[in-house]
């Protein structure tokens, strides 16, 4: 036999020498969640090891992160019921406890990437991503919420700007508002293919967050359909994204890998709470080995293409490889 690709694999260091795919902590993004208050450290009962934490306690988390090499944090809000209502007020209200910890973080740690969420669904009394009125969610009408909840958050200090609302429009929108308000440096992280997924119940256990009637399958991709996937990305692309996201990642590699070949934009790949709750589920039940799991989980998404890889699991990761 002239070939024998075996010969490539035969100790570590020839491995390391061809391997094709690599991971590090630089291509993680760390979820936060957090609640008003203080000394808060709640565990998520749905996904054990993530917290909701108040912001004294996302200093510290944040702190132990940068010493594991984490540089980049996505932050999401738990908002008390009281404080909803129709129009999401509260989601670019100045006392909005959320904007105050970005602040803080800025301040304490001006080296991080803090990347937002926008959707209304965290403030919303409807539990819907955009306006709803007489049970449908409408899109025009949500932009020039979508849009102060945006800037709101680029005053507060957020590098990246996360519009997770699957609007029609809302890149762009918010594009303009930014820049119009003198935030010309803050990116764009779309979440460009959002599937209405069923592996999103442990975030939404987090932020208790779930729609009050209804779902968002007018709104979110239909989990069938990948050119439209392209279609989403291509309006994105025009209208200012600087990052792509594919939401969730496993059951989308293939989207993820689709995106990355066609377009030049980076592609964010957002490895959502059900797919880590599993793994937990099945290395708690002695099935998997975690420490072995979950590494080629990361390096799978990283393999279909993802230059960014938002996980529950970036600690975790970070951890075992220090």
């Amino acid at each position: 036999m002239l070939r024998r690709p075996r010969r490539n694999r035969q100790s570590a260091a020839v491995r390391a020498l061809v391997q094709e795919t690599h991971l590090t902590t630089g291509h993680l993004v760390q979820p936060i969640f957090l609640v008003d208050g203080q000394n808060i450290k709640k565990e998520v009962s749905s996904l054990p090891g993530t917290y909701r934490l108040s912001a004294d306690n996302a200093l510290k988390e944040v702190e132990s992160c940068l010493e594991l090499g984490i540089q980049s944090f996505i932050m999401f809000p738990a908002v008390e019921e009281s404080l909803k209502d129709k129009e999401a007020t509260y989601g670019y209200h100045p006392d909005n406890f959320y904007l105050k910890a970005a602040a803080a973080l800025k301040k304490e740690f001006p080296e991080i990437c803090l990347i937002s969420d926008v959707a209304m669904d965290p403030y919303s009394s409807d539990g819907h991503d955009g306006l709803v009125k007489d049970g449908e969610i409408l899109n025009d009408e949500s932009l020039p919420i979508l849009s102060k909840m945006a800037v709101a958050q680029a005053e507060a200090g957020f590098d990246i700007i996360g519009p997770s609302d699957m609007m029609d429009g809302r890149v762009e929108d918010i594009r303009y508002h930014l820049d119009e308000n003198g935030f010309t440096k803050v990116g764009i992280m779309s979440y460009t293919a959002k599937y209405a997924s069923a592996f999103y119940g442990p975030f939404r256990d987090a932020l208790d967050s779930a729609p009050k009637a209804g779902d968002k399958k007018t709104y979110q991709m239909n989990p069938a359909n990948k050119t439209e996937a392209l279609i989403e990305a291509e309006l994105d692309t025009m209208e200012g994204a600087d990052f792509l996201m594919v939401k969730p990642a496993l059951n989308y590699l293939d989207i993820i890998h689709l995106l990355k070949q066609e377009h030049e934009l980076p592609i964010a790949a957002y490895h959502v709470s059900g797919e880590c709750a599993m793994l937990l589920a099945a290395a708690e039940k002695g099935w998997l080995d975690f420490n072995q799991a979950m590494p080629e989980t990361l390096l799978s998404i990283r393999r279909a293409g993802a230059d960014v890889i938002i996980t529950y699991f970036a600690k975790a990761f970070a951890t075992l490889k220090s």
